[in-house]
């Protein structure tokens, strides 16, 4: 271009100095606009390269701003995981310091179960030595009394004990009037009368003893006081033994239906009895027809359960009557030795409940003809005279066979068992000294009598 301008170049020399002014003129004006335009498009192309580059600043711009952005939400998953992370951290120590807790406390119980079974373990030992040393006792004792019999001994020490209440008020009471006299006269009999009275023997067969004991006295000559309790023991032993005290229950089947007043110790005395047949070898069933006192069948489920016998119930508040068919029936398609009926508790008094408990007996004697019937009336010996009253109400609705007088061992008036025995003249069969199985014991009028004087 400048080349062009100023004529540089020989060619263009001679070109310059050939043409004329005029067209060098025109040329020049040419020329100088053909470079404006050029300029003007360098210009234009400056422009354009620089809104390029302005464009390409702007994404760039853009993209760093997002690779920011995506930086930014890197770094914040980066510390939420550190935090996860930190929270897992903790979450795991605090795992494993529970972990450790539990350790120890297992160990803790590790060694106290390990304390209790050394205990035990020298319990047992001691049990074991003491048994042992009771073993050799026996045999010492053997040794020495060739013809001992450990049982029966056993069972009249039970009886012993169990009637020492007993002995303290009538027999230990009668020693005392004996031996303020020096001879026999009325006075003596009429303060032992009033020591039989006071020890619920009753007065009708107070009277009677002491009938009985004056004749004695004149048969004999008797003198001595001392004298008079040996006789005195002789006619209560008499008037206890007069009827067969034994509960019969060898003719297969037998059907006991226990009769009395609530809390006399009827269920109890069913266990006793359900424990001694089963033992004994004998398939024994009990009836739970006392329906209407709360948990009385509940509890006899319980002896039942304990003596490993059957049970035939229904719910509470159920005809008695329907229980006790119902038993018959199971006791006929089971073979069973012995049948044992609880009976609903009836007030004495209440003339409608005791007709009730008549049905039972129809019942009874319609469905079971074939089986040997014993009917106990279950009389609380703490009730004193009461009971006379209940064994005289009860004979009126049923056919009592027997008595069994509980709780001898709870009182000191003993002598109701003389009173039930000769005013309701119904034999007394069986009596409870105590709440053991062996201390329901079978009444014998002569071991009575000398526990009693003993």
């Amino acid at each position: 271009m400048f080349k062009k301008l100023f004529g540089f170049g020989k060619k263009k020399k001679e070109e310059i100095q050939e043409e004329p002014v005029e067209e060098l003129e025109v040329k020049e004006t040419e020329e100088d606009s053909q470079n404006v335009e050029d300029s003007k498009e360098e210009v234009k192309s400056d422009l354009e390269n620089d809104e390029d580059n302005s464009e390409y600043d702007s994404q760039k711009e853009q993209e760093e701003v997002e690779i920011l952005e995506e930086d930014e939400i890197e770094s914040n998953k980066i510390e939420e995981t550190k935090n996860e992370e930190a929270v897992s951290q903790e979450i795991l120590e605090e795992q494993i310091e529970a972990k450790e807790e539990i350790a120890e406390i297992e160990e803790i119980k590790a060694e106290d179960i390990e304390k209790v079974q050394d205990i035990e373990t020298q319990e047992k030992q001691d049990e074991i030595e003491e048994s042992e040393d009771t073993v050799e006792n026996q045999i010492d004792d053997e040794v020495e009394e060739e013809e001992e019999k450990p049982k029966k001994v056993s069972l009249f020490d039970r009886l012993k004990q169990g009637l020492t209440k007993a002995k303290q008020g009538i027999t230990d009471r009668i020693d005392e009037v004996l031996k303020a006299y020096t001879k026999v006269d009325e006075e003596l009999l009429e303060d032992l009368e009033e020591v039989l009275i006071t020890a619920d023997v009753g007065v009708n067969t107070t009277m009677d003893i002491i009938e009985k004991l004056e004749d004695v006295i004149r048969t004999k000559k008797i003198t001595d006081p001392q004298d008079v309790r040996e006789e005195l023991k002789l006619i209560i032993e008499d008037i206890l033994s007069k009827d067969d005290t034994k509960l019969d229950v060898s003719h297969s089947p037998t059907i006991i239906l226990m009769v009395g007043v609530n809390g006399v110790g009827k269920t109890t005395t069913i266990g006793k009895l359900a424990h001694r047949y089963k033992s004994e070898g004998k398939k024994v069933l009990l009836a739970a027809g006392d329906t209407f006192r709360a948990a009385a069948i509940d509890q006899l489920e319980v002896w039942a359960n304990r003596c490993n016998v059957d049970i035939i119930k229904h719910q509470e508040g159920a005809d008695p009557g329907a229980v006790i068919f119902d038993a018959i029936k199971a006791s006929k398609a089971r073979g069973v030795d012995v049948l044992i009926c609880d009976t609903a508790g009836r007030l004495h008094n209440k003339s409608n409940l005791m007709n009730e408990l008549g049905k039972v007996f129809k019942i009874v004697d319609r469905e079971y003809p074939e089986a040997k019937k014993e009917v106990l009336l279950v009389v609380d010996a703490t009730t004193g005279q009461n009971a006379v009253s209940q064994a005289k109400s009860f004979k009126e609705v049923c056919d009592i066979t027997g008595l069994a007088l509980t709780k001898l061992d709870g009182t000191a008036k003993g002598g109701v068992i003389l009173a039930v025995k000769s005013e309701v003249d119904v034999p007394v069969k069986l009596i409870g000294v105590g709440e053991k199985m062996e201390d329901l014991q079978d009444f014998d009028s002569k071991s009575f009598v000398d526990a009693l004087f003993s």
